[in-house]
Formats: C-alpha cells, sequence, structure tokens
C-alpha cells in the first residue's frame, strides 16, 4: 500500500466491488462493461511488480466478494474451525486473484502503446480466463461473460464462441472507456499520449462488433424459436425437496426424506410428465442395496407413472476395495432400471481429496463415503428416442463436458445438484447464472433439479422458465424443446479462447526476445 498510494489502492478496490456487483446476487450486469476502468487508471505507471501486487489486491477483493459463501460451507457443512476456514477460503481467493495480477502485469509489459493495448485487453483477458479453466483441475465460475446471462441479444453468439466471446466484448469495452477517459482528461498511458484519431477508430471497430453480435443474436433467436416451434416436446417434471443439508445424510430422517421426494413427485402425475428429475443425491442412501428404501422409491415410480431420472450415490464391489460414485440412475416407469451415468468431474475436498495418500490430515466435506471414483466422460443415457446429457452439480461450470454428450446424441441437457451447501447466499444464484450458456452454447433444453433451488428450465435460446425461490418444496412441469442441431461451438469447442491464449502466449514470448535481445 506504501508504495502505491491509498488512491491507487482504492482504485483497484473500486474495480473489485464493481466486478462483483455485476454478478447475482446483485446482478447489476452493466457495470461489468466498464468496471475494470478504475483498475486500469491506477497501473498505468507503475512496474511490473507493482501492477502485478496491484491487480492481485483487486483480484483477492473481487473473489472475497464473490466467494463469500465458501466460508459458510466450510464452517457449517465442512465442521471446520474460524481459523482453519478463513486461511483456506484465503488461498483459493489468492489463486485466483493472480490470474488478474498477471493480466496487470503482463498489460503494461506487452501493451505500453494505446491502442495495442485496447486490442491486447480482451486477448489477455480471455486467453488468462481459459487457463483458469482447465489448471489444477479448474474454476471457470463467473467468468466476465457470465455477468450478462439475462442478456438473450448478447448471449447468442455462445453458440459460436462460447462464453469467452462476451468476456473479449466486455474487456475491449473497457479498454476502450478507459483511453477516452485518458483522452479527455490529456492523461498518459505509460508516457505515450492517446491518439484521437487511434481512439474514434477504436469506438467504430468496437460499434461494428457489437452491432453485428447484437444482429446475429435478433436473428438466431428468431431461428431457434421457429426451431422450438416444430420440435418436439418431452414433457418434465423437476422435484424440489428442500431437504436441509444438515439433516440429509442423518440415517434417522432417510426415510421421511425418501417419502417426501416420492409425494410430491406423486403431486406431478396429474400433469402427466414423460420424466420426473430428482436432484443430486435425492436418495440419501444406496440405491439397490438399501431394499426396504429402494422398494419404497419403486412403488412411487410406478404409481407416478413416469419414467424417472433420480440422484443417489452408488459403489461397485472389487476383490479388494469399493469404488464410490456420485450417480444419476434412469429408471423407467416399470421400475426397470435402465441407465446410469457416474459423475466425471468432482470436486476436489468435497468428493475426492487430491494428493490424499501424501496429506493425510485432510478430509472431505462428504463424510459419509470414501473419495469418489470419476465415471465415463461424454456418457448419454438412452431415454425413448431421446439421449440425455447429465451434469451432475460443479460438472455444470465446464463447457466442454456439455458438448462431448451432445456430440455423443444428447438433445437434452439435464442438471442435477444440491445447492444447499450454500445456504441463502449468492451461490445458488450465480451457479444457475452459468446454466444459461449451457443451453446456448449447444441450443439445447437444460433442465435443473436442485434439492433446494434454484430449480427451473431454460430452452434452446436461453430464455429461464419457471424457476422456483430457494428454500421452498416446489414441483415444476414444463414442455421442453427437443433440437439435435450442432452448433458450431458443439463442433468445434473453445477454438476462439484457444487462438486468444495462443496468441496472448506469442506476444509474450516476443517482447520476452526483444528485452534480451536488447541486453545483448
Amino acid at each position: 500500500m506504501r508504495l502505491f498510494g491509498f488512491h491507487k489502492c482504492g482504485l483497484a478496490i473500486a474495480s473489485s466491488l464493481l466486478l462483483t456487483a455485476s454478478f447475482p446476487k446483485s446482478d447489476i450486469s452493466y457495470l461489468a462493461w466498464f468496471a475494470l476502468v478504475p483498475l486500469l487508471v491506477a497501473i498505468r505507471d507503475l512496474s511490473s511488480w507493482n501492477r502485478f501486487r496491484l491487480g492481485f489486491l483487486a483480484g483477492l477483493v473481487h473473489y472475497f466478494t464473490l466467494g463469500y459463501w465458501l466460508i459458510h460451507t466450510l464452517r457449517t457443512y465442512g465442521h471446520l474451525p474460524i481459523f482453519v476456514c478463513i486461511p483456506i477460503f484465503f488461498l483459493l481467493g489468492a489463486y485466483l486473484a493472480c490470474y488478474l495480477g498477471v493480466f496487470c502485469m503482463l498489460l503494461g509489459d506487452v501493451g505500453r502503446k494505446p491502442i495495442i493495448s485496447v486490442f491486447l485487453m480482451p486477448v489477455l483477458w480471455v486467453g488468462l480466463e481459459y487457463l483458469r479453466a482447465f489448471a489444477l483441475t479448474g474454476v471457470p465460475w463467473e467468468f466476465l461473460g457470465h455477468s450478462q446471462f439475462r442478456n438473450l441479444g448478447l448471449i447468442q453468439i455462445s453458440d459460436l464462441v462460447g462464453v469467452y466471446g462476451l468476456s473479449f466484448l466486455i474487456a475491449f469495452s473497457n479498454g476502450i472507456i478507459l483511453m477516452a477517459i485518458l483522452g479527455l482528461t490529456k492523461q498518459k498511458w505509460f508516457d505515450h499520449v492517446v491518439n484521437k484519431n487511434h481512439l474514434a477508430a477504436l469506438i467504430i471497430i468496437f460499434t461494428i462488433l457489437m452491432s453485428m453480435t447484437l444482429l446475429y443474436g435478433q436473428r438466431r433467436i428468431q431461428s431457434v424459436d421457429r426451431q422450438i416451434a416444430t420440435a418436439p416436446q418431452a414433457k418434465v417434471a423437476v422435484i424440489q425437496g428442500n431437504i436441509e443439508q444438515a439433516l440429509k445424510w442423518d440415517a434417522r430422517f432417510q426415510k421421511e426424506t425418501t417419502l417426501k421426494y416420492v409425494q410430491l413427485s406423486r403431486e406431478a402425475r396429474k400433469l402427466q410428465p414423460d420424466l420426473v428429475i430428482w436432484p443430486e443425491t435425492a436418495m440419501p442412501f444406496y440405491f439397490q442395496y438399501n431394499k426396504e428404501l429402494s422398494q419404497l422409491v419403486m412403488n412411487g415410480i410406478i404409481a407416478t407413472g413416469a419414467d424417472f431420472l433420480i440422484g443417489s450415490p452408488s459403489f461397485l464391489r472389487k476383490t479388494e476395495s469399493v469404488d464410490y460414485y456420485n450417480s444419476a440412475y434412469l429408471i423407467r416407469s416399470d421400475g426397470a432400471i435402465r441407465a446410469k451415468y457416474d459423475k466425471t468431474h468432482l470436486v476436489p475436498f468435497g468428493e475426492y481429496v487430491p494428493l490424499g495418500e501424501y496429506l493425510p490430515f485432510l478430509g472431505k466435506l462428504v463424510e459419509q463415503v470414501g473419495d469418489f471414483k470419476p465415471g465415463e466422460p461424454g456418457k448419454t443415457l438412452p431415454w425413448r428416442n431421446h439421449h440425455l446429457g447429465v451434469l451432475i452439480c460443479y460438472e455444470l461450470m465446464f463447457p466442454a463436458l456439455a458438448r462431448t454428450q451432445v456430440c455423443n446424441k444428447a438433445d437434452l441437457l439435464i442438471n442435477i445438484t444440491n445447492d444447499a451447501w450454500y445456504g441463502d447466499t449468492a451461490a445458488p444464484y450465480q451457479h444457475f447464472s452459468i446454466a444459461v450458456f449451457r443451453a446456448v452454447e449447444n441450443r439445447r433444453s437444460l433442465i435443473r433439479a436442485a434439492n433446494t433451488g434454484i430449480s427451473g428450465f431454460i430452452d434452446p435460446a436461453g430464455r429461464i422458465i419457471a424457476p422456483t425461490p430457494l428454500f421452498v418444496e416446489a414441483v415444476a412441469v414444463q414442455s421442453a424443446p427437443v433440437i439435435r442441431e450442432k452448433t458450431f461451438y458443439t463442433r468445434y469447442g473453445d477454438l476462439f479462447a484457444q487462438m486468444c491464449l495462443a496468441l496472448s502466449l506469442i506476444v509474450v514470448i516476443v517482447q520476452i526476445s526483444l528485452k534480451f535481445r536488447n541486453k545483448i
């Protein structure tokens, strides 16, 4: 703080708070388009190391205010004392903050001329977001583009470039606003004056990009709506049991929990759904192994007269060990088990302990079973004339998982989750915002069943339909259009983000080479 001055720290923190406010719960999405400007103003005359430090500070404040709910989860359900929760929370926030620190550091190193900086900002930003999506198992939680999940016209480009395309536009906007402010106030960007002609050209380019994005969005919504109008429909019911997390795994409440889901499912019977969906681990026991509760579920399914997709833990005995899975069972209306999906992308410290054999003192939030094993990536479940792509909880965040399932014939995407871990915080709203992009990227209906909410439906254009409130029992029934088109994004994935990362690496390598050559 002493090296930057309080005013620079204040600017960095202002950016952090503006960024956080652009995401749920605050959900003031337009703030994202200029949220980075105060931070960028603050770094324009700092050394590389100080730019990193100021960016790191901004990142810490942003991720602390965005992900504050993690302390609640660790303390309430991980049963960890507060003096342990805070260091864990700090380490995760510090890791994520490094990306913003690196962004600020590189921006000054490779883009000291204003016009070059503005073009490099979105490239570097997207490249780093893509890196964060898979580094150390990946933390793709609330990218810059996710803030626009309610902006139907803009998010349509996700079927070409994913959420990264929106992140690109938002970062570009921040760069242009920055240069406009510096130009109007006659301030410099790293000893360079902002050229008014260059600024005018940048504004024109951005205006063209935004116009093309909105025009594409309008045309694409019309096209998708025509497909929805003629597409076959699957009537689906989602059941939100609202089971308190502290009671969920208590053996004394297993039967009560199961009965609640059975009774709520029978309420949906009058609307004659084709498929009834229960959330992640809605059956808090080993299905088929616990005979009494399994039979109770089977009787409920037969009485409802619909097919069911139900979350449950499962296990497979081996000669010298037992493998545990976080699973979803597809069960026919006559009680026959049709298929099973096992979660493939597991939550570190939630479903397994990384390097657990070397770190035996670390535990998991899910204490009822040993470490889960991953299932088969991309597996889909055949259902009637369709294929279901199931995403269990955390898997919703990873676009490649949904893409692979759609490539493997999934024509409906289903997310089952248990967000009770997060309590009444911003986390369930943030989690739900990401779901919109999985639907638009692949032009699939996405159906979400959450134990305590938010449950609901998202159509292939990204419209949110019949979302349920948090912490209420709910039964929602909707007809979901079944579209089988494969989008550019489905076929080619994160090609755009990969190009941004590659270009970022090339620019950095060239810059390092030039500095090394100048020293010689």
